[in-house]
């Protein structure tokens, strides 16, 4: 229960800094066709996937390991997608979450 109230109030909190309006407009972009280009769907489905992972292993403390097959898929698409978005970070980012998931299938596998 603390959980759930401490990310109520935090983001909460951080939305009205920033704007509720402004976090929706962001938000609602993604009912329009124009924002589903190719990087933006490449993009949503690495996040998907690593939240995927992230979120059980937070909460539950369960490893998903064959999800990072996902992972090392979708990250090293965002590799190729942060050309289009010229953001480093998500090269940085990618590059050492690729690392993570050889690492994770590689320690399954083996």
């Amino acid at each position: 229960m603390i959980n759930i109230l401490s990310y109520t109030i935090f983001i909460g909190l951080l939305f009205y800094f920033i704007g509720y309006s402004r976090i929706k407009d962001k938000i609602l972009m993604y009912k329009y066709k124009s924002y589903w280009t190719d990087y933006n769907v490449i993009e949503f489905a690495a996040w998907m996937a690593k939240a995927a992972i992230i979120i059980p292993s937070l909460i539950f403390s369960k490893e998903i390991w064959w999800l990072h097959f996902f992972t090392l898929l979708t990250s090293s698409l965002l590799i190729w997608a942060s050309m289009k978005k010229s953001l480093p970070t998500l090269i940085v980012f990618n590059t050492l979450w690729i690392m993570i998931s050889l690492t994770i299938i590689l320690r399954n596998i083996l």
